[in-house]
């Protein structure tokens, strides 16, 4: 390191855990300007897409899964929503609610990881969740019950905890009767009360200063906090169909990372995700959340990513609110699924993994056979906006000392719970001044 006009600095974090995959980043710092980051994504592609092709409708929704190990479900929801409405199907009453009832666990299960495994160790100094549960061992159990709980969710509607199988295109393969919720019911009432426990001690973790004219997009629906279903929006005009995404927005090759960059047409950068869920649909959430919300000392716009882990407790005890109400109203159905007819059709489907909105869109023949696919996950959509964050975080703070510009860069990263992957947990940054 040099120190007057002509210092030069790089900062360099070869394995960066607490995000899902293969990343790295760059920036480039002459004097006091930022002028490049890079936010690389360096995994070779997967090709799910391309498996798809050839395959049976029916088939999406367990290939699909496989995409994601933390959050499956989602991939299961838009698979069968965009070949339901590619068949002209339409699910409701309780395979609808059972479709909700799911989703809260898997939102339960994810949101209670990043919280208190991956991001809570950023606002106390800890390298890991391991260290951090010496000093604060009720703290991090509590995680890992709530997570229990999300699993036991997903496990007993999907059939095991990791890739569920019991998610098929018009409903289930088979339905759970109202006794044996039971037990749910109680599990969750105990999670409900830790959920709330839980936004009150993040609200009084200390949060840097740092608020961004943010585009948010999400799931807007006419009476419900978007888990399936609504229309695309924003707060800056967007008010779409699903089926409308790709008039709107574009995918682009980057030199530099192998995943692609979802934009807004001639707008660029978007952010999706619980913090746009959160500032869309604020008045959907349950009077619980909303009161919980508030006493944490958020208003019902917040622009601050660093409170994004607030955002994310209070989705997890609106989960847990809302698990319980479906579980309260199930009544079993006569059936576990609608029947299906194939025909040829395009089909479009766009659910709220826990990590933003998730855009799939089929096309099949008349026997049902997937002739193309797209798939469009929520880190994708955000890469830029992550990009655009680390601009002015390094902006904001490059007078901070070596290891502490570097600690801010990696928890803006983790603001976003990106999941790269599913494989390992790697990231290197690199920040170059000159």
């Amino acid at each position: 390191m040099k120190s007057g006009k002509g210092r030069s600095r790089t900062i360099k974090v070869d394995h960066l855990a607490r995000v899902e995959g293969e990343g790295a980043l760059y920036v480039k710092i002459k004097g006091n300007n930022v002028v490049d980051v890079r936010f690389k994504i360096f995994e070779p592609p997967r090709f799910f897409e391309a498996f798809l092709r050839g395959r049976n409708y029916s088939e999406a929704p367990d290939i699909t899964a496989r995409i994601c190990g933390i959050c499956p479900v989602a991939y299961q929801m838009s698979a069968v929503h965009a070949m339901e409405d590619a068949f002209g199907i339409k699910v409701d009453g309780p395979l609808r609610a059972l479709r909700r009832l799911v989703y809260c666990g898997e939102w339960i299960e994810s949101h209670g990881l990043h919280v208190y495994m991956l991001h809570a160790p950023d606002f106390l100094g800890y390298d890991d969740a391991i260290q951090m549960a010496k000093d604060h061992p009720e703290i991090v159990q509590r995680g890992l019950q709530l997570k229990k709980v999300g699993n036991e969710i997903v496990s007993f509607l999907g059939g095991r905890e990791i890739h569920p199988i019991n998610v098929c295109v018009g409903g289930f393969y088979k339905v759970p009767t109202k006794k044996t919720l039971v037990p749910l019911a109680e599990r969750l009432k105990w999670a409900r009360d830790a959920a709330l426990e839980g936004v009150r001690w993040v609200a009084t973790l200390p949060f840097p200063e740092f608020e961004q004219d943010y585009e948010f997009v999400a799931l807007r629906h006419a009476a419900e906090y978007p888990f399936n279903e609504g229309r695309l929006v924003s707060n800056k005009g967007l008010d779409i169909l699903i089926r409308d995404y790709d008039k709107c927005f574009v995918e682009e090759h980057v030199q530099y990372t192998t995943a692609l960059h979802a934009v807004l047409k001639d707008r660029g950068a978007y952010f999706v995700g619980p913090q746009a869920r959160y500032n869309l649909n604020f008045d959907r959430l349950s009077p619980l959340a909303q009161e919980a919300a508030r006493s944490a000392g958020l208003s019902p716009l917040c622009r601050n990513p660093f409170q994004s882990i607030i955002i994310r407790s209070v989705e997890i005890l609106y989960a847990c609110d809302e698990a319980l109400r479906i579980i309260d109203e199930y009544e079993m159905p006569d059936k576990p699924c609608v029947e299906i007819q194939p025909r040829a059709a395009t089909g479009y489907g766009c659910t709220e993994a826990p990590r933003g909105m998730l855009y799939h869109r089929y096309r099949v023949d008349e026997d049902g056979m997937i002739l193309d696919a797209k798939i469009v996950p929520p880190t994708s959509q955000n890469q830029k906006t992550i990009e655009s964050d680390l601009r002015q975080v390094v902006s904001k703070y490059i007078d901070m000392s070596h290891e502490k510009l570097t600690w801010q860069c990696e928890q803006a990263i983790r603001n976003y719970d990106p999941c790269i992957s599913c494989a390992t947990h790697f990231l290197k940054l690199e920040i170059d001044k000159e």
